[in-house]
């Protein structure tokens, strides 16, 4: 397998506005050294050139590991998210299945992995929703999401610092709840407003994309 990375970014097209030619120097960068490791990211900062000239220094997040994530619809169009308490903003967040996949290994097995673990099922047809860059002024995480359905239950095995809770609504109840502000995780956020947008131009199998909207 080679990195996911490398064909995360080769495959990436151009907007029908912009053939490529009119665009500033891009950055330089003359070399980094590690501020903080962990198993899951690097905190690196950079000797750099800004595209104007002048000499920056800047501090890259870089993850060991592509952001992966699912949005599992059932034949009834419901959807199954899962609730946990997340430590960086210190609050409980409902979310579709998501993690990490190691850059050696194919992203979707990842994903398949996350929807096995937290939500407890797995899926016989996958489609790609898109391909993220997270927040890129700050980071390199590359993210990639799926809409997944024929669903199967299976055994849950969460990751023993997780307590996830695990519920089933209707699609057009997402939708819904990101409006109000009470979904607030931007992977689920993005991928959910993906899947509407795929279940209305036709990008989705008919009966699925009718039971997702029966909701809306």
């Amino acid at each position: 397998m080679t990195d996911s990375r490398t064909a995360f970014d080769d495959d990436r097209p151009l907007p029908a506005w912009d053939d490529g030619s009119d665009r500033p120097p891009p950055w330089i960068d003359h070399g980094s050294r590690a501020l903080f490791e962990s198993p899951w990211l690097r905190l690196m900062q950079h000797d750099a050139t800004a595209p104007t000239g002048l000499k920056a220094d800047y501090a890259v997040m870089r993850p060991r590991n592509l952001s992966v994530g699912v949005l599992p619809v059932h034949d009834d169009g419901t959807v199954t998210l899962v609730g946990q308490q997340r430590f960086a903003l210190m609050n409980w967040s409902w979310e579709m299945p998501e993690g990490g996949a190691p850059f050696d290994e194919d992203p979707i097995e990842g994903a398949r992995r996350e929807l096995m673990e937290e939500a407890g099922l797995e899926a016989a047809r996958w489609i790609p929703a898109y391909k993220a860059e997270m927040s890129n002024s700050v980071t390199d995480e590359r993210a990639m999401a799926w809409i997944a359905w024929q669903l199967t239950p299976v055994p849950v095995a969460p990751d023993p610092t997780e307590i996830i809770r695990v519920v089933r609504v209707p699609f057009g109840d997402l939708l819904r709840e990101i409006g109000t502000g009470a979904i607030r995780d931007m992977f689920t956020l993005a991928t959910a407003l993906r899947a509407y947008h795929m279940a209305r131009e036709g990008e989705l199998p008919p009966e699925l994309a009718k039971a997702m909207l029966a909701s809306v």
